[in-house]
């Protein structure tokens, strides 16, 4: 793992100043005053059990507490002066694949989206890139300056592995967090065993998983022969996409796993915002945002 920040070129700063210029109205119209009403259940911290009054949202009844006095006991919070958003960031083989623009680089264009937006509010913001090992750390803090230096290295990381182990990163962002917090993934989970580690993250902390995909992984043309190569360990095959039938089983095939993960996100409680590398993503991002807010304000 590397704590350090990666070598920065002129190109990579062009980079994030034009990241930065073109996420601003997206920044703007997305969070404006909706930040903390998204992530609702963060910034707050436990402070105390008192007696039920008339009013008080039953949600915040402390069960175990209540029966052992005989009478209903709510729950006290204190909010907290800011929140804390981990970013973990994918840049696995899988991920350096798609077309007009790689998920890689759509992944990394949202992250500078919320990063900016924990800015706004003066929140803090740290970042964990991974492959199949953890790469890359920036730790969280706040302020705009620290914002674009997670965006900074997020452009100027340059991925060396190409498997993916998503249970060890969530793991590893589990220790980052020393109170709870929220954590958004930013991967396509091409990977395997990562379901229980997701589970746990999600128990402590608000999680929110954003998958990016790309249409071609989907469904093949009817181009002849092709070759195909696994972007993770390098297999390649030979696939006629002439016949129909190899198109449709590999249509159902890629289907099935992206039921999986759906199914998967849902059993551990892990709201899942799925984006395409060939469609812009400002108004899924938004709308999903805005659902999710109505949600938790209910």
């Amino acid at each position: 793992m590397n704590g350090t920040s990666p070598i920065v070129g002129a190109e990579v700063l062009k980079q994030v100043k034009q990241i930065e210029l073109r996420t601003r109205r997206l920044v703007g119209s997305l969070f404006a005053g909706e930040y903390r009403s998204v992530f609702r259940g963060q910034g707050i911290e436990f402070a105390e059990v008192r007696e039920y009054q008339d009013g008080d949202d039953f949600r915040a009844i402390d069960w175990n507490v209540s029966a052992r006095m005989g009478h209903p006991y709510v729950k006290l919070f204190d909010e907290e002066r800011e929140l804390t958003l981990l970013l973990v960031v994918d840049r696995s083989g899988s991920v350096e694949f798609g077309k007009p623009v790689k998920k890689a680089e759509r992944s990394v264009e949202i992250a500078a989206v919320l990063a900016l937006a924990a800015a706004r509010t003066n929140d803090r913001v740290g970042a964990l890139v991974f492959s199949d090992d953890i790469d890359h750390v920036v730790q969280a803090a706040k302020g705009r300056r620290h914002a674009l230096r997670v965006i900074r290295d997020l452009l100027a990381f340059e991925p060396v592995n190409r498997g993916t182990n998503l249970a060890r990163a969530l793991a590893y962002a589990a220790k980052l967090l020393r109170h709870r917090g929220i954590v958004v993934v930013l991967s396509d989970f091409r990977a395997t065993g990562w379901e229980e580690q997701m589970r746990r993250l999600a128990r402590k902390h608000e999680v929110v998983a954003i998958s990016v995909d790309d249409p071609r992984e989907q469904e093949l043309p009817d181009a002849g022969w092709i070759e195909l190569e696994d972007a993770e360990d390098g297999k390649r095959m030979l696939v006629d996409t002439s016949r129909s039938d190899m198109r449709v089983g590999l249509q159902i095939a890629a289907e099935e796993k992206r039921m999986a993960r759906a199914r998967a996100l849902e059993r551990a409680r892990v709201d899942h915002i799925v984006l395409y590398t060939h469609i812009p993503y400002a108004q899924t991002l938004l709308k999903a945002f805005e659902l999710r807010a109505r949600r938790l304000r209910r």
